[in-house]
């Protein structure tokens, strides 16, 4: 084959596809004109409808500006109208300011005439008093100063008068409420505490058969009062007494072991020093286990549990200690009844109260063995034994020692007061008795404007005459008070003693 045929093949391929070419670009070039003329024509839709809404927008606007505008003119007008009635009133507020300013300047001018005349009245009243004044010291023969303070002494002389007067009426009063309130508590506690009326003494004689046992009881060359005095440690009197011999021994429970050691032997009519020690020895037991006994059956009488043995051993050692001829066993119950009784009446613990009761003289029962006094002792023992600060604490103030007094030591206080004080509970020597009513008649005289004193009553009373022209009514009231708080602080007295004071007044005449 030639190469024309196939050139001519070439160039109509050439041809072809530069006509395809040309007639790809043609077609799209109509595809883009197209997309074109359908967005101007999208665009001239939203342009149009852009400029309507423009439009409608802007009437809208215009119209809210109208309204505003109307709005803010009627409002303006209003708010100008407002001003102008606060304008008004406070014009008329100015206006009535300006006519009362100017009848307060007429005001004062009229009061500072007014004070004019008044400082022109008060010293034609100075001048009036200080020729009063002078008139009256010459008719008086005092001046003015003297006058003063005679004034003032008299006012000063009715006021402490009106003061006593006052103060003996509350006194009055307080004491017969309190004490109508005492009487009531303690009238129901003794009532139902019937105790009986016993005065008992220290058992320090032993009877004997015949007086012929009195050589027995010495021995061969004193051998057997010696091994008596030695086993019991209490000393063996033998005298001219008659079938009686005497123990004599601080210790209460000693002499109480020699008695009944002693009692035996003479009984038994076997008396020898291995005998003696034996006999003794026997009733030492006896004696403990009998303290032990009434120990506790002194707590299980007034309800008192839980007591430690050591204080039940102390307590059953009252049994054989007296106080002025009162057993302290029976005056311990006696007191732990009568403070529970008390405590119940006013609201307190009364299972404490009958504890504090029972031991509060718990120190007697060593107090011949320790120093110091039997409260402070006592204390200091349910202390050791006993957890109950309240209990501890009445028992150290049952007689007033401490500086303070609690509620359960008035109890305990009143009810040994009540069991001791009543008549034939206790019995007092002649001597001290006799050395107590001097010392309450010397406490009377010592005082000024004391004519007499007499103790009466058993010392239970004081009566004490004054002189009248020394002491007025009121003196004698505060003098019975000055006499008693005296009495209180300077002396031991049991119970309560009664003040009276008496003035008179005597005229005296001759008939001649």
């Amino acid at each position: 084959m030639g190469i024309e045929p196939i050139l001519g093949v070439f160039f109509s391929f050439v041809i072809g596809v530069v006509f395809g070419g040309m007639a790809i670009f043609l077609f799209r070039r109509m595809m883009v004109n197209r997309q074109l003329r359908i967005a101007q024509r999208k665009a001239s839709r939203i342009t149009t409808e852009a400029t309507a809404e423009a439009k409608n927008t802007l009437n809208e606007a215009k119209q809210e500006a109208e309204k505003i505008k109307v709005a803010a003119d009627a409002e303006y007008k209003e708010r100008r109208s407002e001003l102008q009635r606060q304008e008004n009133r406070l014009s008329q507020k100015t206006e009535s300011l300006e006519r009362k300013l100017e009848g307060v300047d007429q005001r004062e001018r009229n009061l500072a005439n007014k004070e004019k005349e008044i400082a022109s009245i008060r010293s034609e009243l100075e001048e009036v008093r200080a020729r009063q004044l002078k008139q009256l010291e010459l008719i008086s023969g005092m001046s003015t100063a003297e006058a003063k303070q005679t004034f003032l002494d008299t006012i000063e002389t009715e006021i402490q008068d009106e003061a006593s007067r006052r103060v003996q009426e509350w006194e009055a009063e307080f004491k017969e409420e309190a004490d109508s309130k005492a009487r009531e508590i303690l009238s129901q506690a003794i009532q139902r505490c019937a105790s009986e009326v016993v005065s008992e003494t220290t058992v320090a004689a032993v009877p004997l058969p015949s007086d012929e046992m009195k050589g027995r009881l010495i021995g061969r060359e004193g051998r057997n009062i010696r091994a008596l005095e030695q086993a019991t440690g209490v000393d063996l009197i033998v005298d001219d007494t008659p079938e009686a011999v005497t123990l004599s021994s601080f210790d209460p429970v000693r002499r109480e072991i020699a008695r009944l050691a002693l009692t035996k032997l003479i009984l038994d009519g076997r008396i020898h020093p291995a005998r003696i020690e034996e006999v003794v020895a026997k009733t030492k037991e006896e004696v403990e286990a009998t303290i032990q006994s009434a120990g506790e059956q002194a707590a299980y009488q007034v309800g008192v549990h839980g007591l430690r043995p050591e204080l039940i051993k102390l307590l059953g050692r009252l049994k054989y200690r007296t106080s002025y001829g009162q057993n302290v066993l029976a005056h311990s119950n006696e007191v732990a009844n009568l403070a529970g009784m008390i405590a119940g009446e006013l609201g307190a613990n009364v299972a404490i109260a009958k504890k504090a009761g029972l031991l509060h003289d718990i120190g007697k029962a060593v107090d011949r063995e320790v120093e110091g006094s039997h409260a402070a002792i006592g204390a200091d023992l349910v202390k050791q034994w006993d957890k109950s600060p309240e209990v501890v604490q009445s028992v150290a103030e049952h007689h007033f020692e401490t500086n303070t007094t609690s509620l359960l030591g008035f109890i305990v206080a009143a009810a040994d007061a009540i069991s001791s004080a009543r008549p034939g509970a206790r019995r007092e020597s002649l001597e001290h008795y006799l050395k107590r009513l001097k010392e309450l008649e010397d406490i009377a005289n010592s005082f000024k404007g004391v004519e007499k004193s007499y103790a009466i009553q058993a010392g239970r009373e004081i009566r004490i005459l004054v002189k009248p022209e020394e002491i007025d009514d009121l003196g004698a009231m505060r003098l019975a008070r000055d006499i008693v708080k005296k009495i209180e602080e300077g002396l031991d007295y049991p119970g309560q003693i009664k003040v009276t004071v008496l003035r008179e007044t005597r005229a005296i005449d001759y008939a001649k």
